[in-house]
């Protein structure tokens, strides 16, 4: 149903009123906060998805990254993944190698046969 010239107009005055109201209260609400001693950011930054980073000490983030690392630990140790092991390099036999150079050796030849061909 199409909107007439009168309804949006009455539309759009209630909703700066509502946002006249919204501000105050925001406005009181943080009055409150600084009253109490809370944090006095802006609520409106909360309300419209904004986030507030919070900043950790040194010394809080040693702690974490202590206590992950213990964590961590404990989850190697549980699945039998000793600490610091690596695999064994695999060794390729003089057979093996051989075989590779003799099939490489073929390939060339015939891309180089290919190639005078053309």
């Amino acid at each position: 149903m199409p909107i007439s010239n009168h309804d949006s107009e009455l539309l759009e005055a209630a909703l700066v009123g509502f946002q006249l109201q919204r501000d105050e209260i925001e406005r009181k609400i943080d009055e409150l906060r600084s009253r109490l001693g809370g944090q006095t950011g802006s609520t409106q930054n909360r309300s419209l998805g904004g986030s507030q980073r919070r900043t950790l000490s040194d010394s809080a983030r040693r702690r974490i990254a202590l206590a992950q690392k213990k964590r961590w630990a404990a989850y190697k140790a549980h699945n039998g993944k000793p600490a610091g092991s690596k695999p064994k390099k695999r060794v390729l036999s003089a057979e093996g190698r051989a075989r590779i150079v003799a099939a490489t050796k073929k390939r060339w030849a015939a891309f180089r046969k290919a190639q005078k061909a053309s």
